[in-house]
């Protein structure tokens, strides 16, 4: 049970490592939650649908509410 224990830290860590390597940062939080600016429902960020719209980020919970969006914009 130990050995297993140890053996996931060395995983988190090489994760951390990789994606340092990639530009992001070594211990970086992915489940970040952000909220939907549509609907308003938060959830995390790793699972959003992210539009670039007057040069922000902003991150949807669904392609449906980016297309809401995008149409309540126009």
């Amino acid at each position: 049970m130990l050995k297993s224990g140890l053996q996931r830290t060395g995983n988190i860590k090489n994760n951390a490592r990789k994606k340092a390597d990639y530009g992001g940062v070594a211990g970086e939080i992915d489940d970040v939650m952000v909220q939907d600016p549509f609907c308003k429902v938060y959830f995390p960020k790793r699972d959003a649908y992210r539009l670039r719209y007057d040069g922000t980020d902003l991150y949807f919970c669904s392609e449906e509410c980016k297309d809401k969006f995008i149409k309540s914009k126009k």
